[in-house]
């Protein structure tokens, strides 16, 4: 392997793996630096193994009223929680698999180890322990024009509510421990919590969430708030908003958790609390300090095109701050790299980057909300539509949820979409297109949505908006 490249990538998540291979095919010299796992947290301990549990307890659900298919089941249904853990392992394997076949097929050599700065165009690289507890890499120093640091996202831990693993857990524990608990208490009821929530409940844990604020998903528009919260209610689901949690009494058996709400404290019992209270850059022991790059608490300070203020040091996705998104970090290490190669790039509007959850019904947003489009001053144009209201939904037999678009009233400008329901995340690329392309509310009710499809809902919520409804 070479000791100087053209760019150098440290981290293999998502953002890491995409930008090394755009930068091979700009024909760059590539490396990219992995102490842990190819694939990073979202290929192997986040995005896609929590999917596949997700989606076991979604065909659970399914299996709990087949009657309204009109089919019928002769036996008891459970969940082999193990096997459920394990086959998430499956999907998480095969797509670190994947990873490095698309290294081997770009010509990207992967430098296995813990990779630090020791300069502004040097990395010292040093064996490292995997997940796995697996020892790789060996020592070298590698120089390079360009590095960019994708070293990614941990759990956040708060002071009062230290993850110990075993009674107090992350939602890595969560999503690899082979023992169910039969209760769990939620801290966070962001998309890490409600995924959580909906997983354990559907494989048969009593699940409590709590959130601080006065609405579960409180990022999302208050419509989908809302319907969210009934849905989870009516599952069984039992949601705390407004409340503070003060600590956890680990000793007790059953776990105490203290939790101060408007009525006074209140103490719940529970096996098992899940801190899910968001994540921490990682900007530890990566050199920072010794080369002198700005940071914002854990946070890499960059600019439009992901330089910091260290020339041929650059950083991009979770490492730079909210939004902790995968796709995020794909597209700011792509927008970086092809700027460095001089190729005239536009910086990403942060209202371009869709924001999904995964649980059911699913919620998927881009742009403003209704509040933050009149708080900016735009008269807008609001419409709705319900999935009880769409052939394909009745057919599918998921009717929860809606479709709400957002439009300027005066140029017809696609200010924003929210939806929840079945397959909302894959509904929402639409959105994120059209506003991509400055497409007007006239222009979405003018393009032929094919029938019968969920997709049809974005068409006529947004024919809600101008007054020209036609199934509601």
């Amino acid at each position: 392997m070479a000791t100087h490249y053209d760019c150098v990538i440290v981290g293999s998540g998502p953002g890491g793996y995409e930008t090394a291979i755009r930068a091979s095919q700009l024909d760059m010299d590539t490396a990219i630096v992995e102490k842990n796992k190819l694939g990073g947290v979202c290929l192997n301990v986040g995005c896609i193994p929590t999917k596949a549990l997700l989606k076991s307890a979604e065909v659970m659900s399914e299996t709990s009223h087949l009657d309204q298919f009109g089919l019928q089941l002769d036996g008891h249904v459970s969940a082999d929680f193990p096997s459920v853990i394990e086959r998430s392992r499956g999907a998480a394997n095969q797509m670190n698999r994947g990873v490095k076949f698309l290294m081997n097929k770009n010509n990207i050599d992967v430098l296995r180890g813990h990779g630090r700065l020791t300069a502004a165009d040097t990395l010292e690289i040093e064996p490292s322990e995997t997940m796995d507890g697996e020892q790789v890499g060996e020592a070298r120093t590698v120089t390079a024009d360009h590095i960019i640091l994708a070293t990614g996202a941990r759990p956040n831990e708060l002071p009062f509510l230290p993850v110990d693993g075993e009674h107090v857990v992350s939602y890595y524990n969560a999503m690899l421990q082979r023992e169910q608990p039969d209760s769990l208490v939620i801290v966070g009821a962001g998309a890490i919590g409600v995924e959580f929530g909906y997983f354990y409940h559907h494989m048969g844990t009593d699940v409590t969430i709590i959130e601080v604020e006065d609405r579960i998903v409180p990022n999302e528009d208050k419509d989908v708030s809302r319907e969210l919260a009934k849905s989870y209610k009516k599952a069984g689901i039992t949601l705390m908003t407004g409340a503070n949690v003060q600590g956890v009494d680990t000793d007790a058996e059953p776990l105490r958790v203290e939790v101060e709400t408007n009525g006074g404290t209140e103490y719940l019992e529970c096996d098992q609390v899940l801190s899910a209270v968001g994540v921490v850059g990682n900007v530890e022991n990566i050199g920072l300090e010794t080369v002198g790059v700005e940071t914002d608490g854990n946070d890499i300070v960059v600019d439009d095109y992901y330089r910091t203020n260290v020339d041929g040091v650059y950083a991009i996705g979770d490492v730079t701050g909210a939004p902790w998104l995968a796709h995020k970090a794909s597209h700011e290490g792509i927008l970086c790299i092809e700027n460095i190669a001089g190729h005239d790039v536009r910086p990403i509007d942060p209202r371009d980057i869709p924001a999904c959850t995964y649980c059911q019904p699913q919620i998927a947003s881009v742009g403003h909300t209704e509040e933050e489009a009149k708080a900016e001053g735009y008269d807008v144009k609001v419409g709705t539509f319900p999935f009880k209201a769409n052939g394909k939904a009745a057919a599918l037999g998921h009717q929860e949820g809606f479709v709400k678009t957002i439009y300027d009233d005066k140029y017809g400008e696609f200010l924003g979409c929210h939806m929840i329901g079945h397959n909302a995340t894959e509904l929402i690329a639409e959105v994120v297109a059209s506003r991509k392309l400055e497409t007007t509310g006239f222009e979405i009710m003018e393009s032929m949505h094919p029938h019968p499809t969920l997709s049809e809902a974005v068409m006529e919520a947004t024919r809600d908006a101008y007054g020209q409804p036609i199934n509601i």
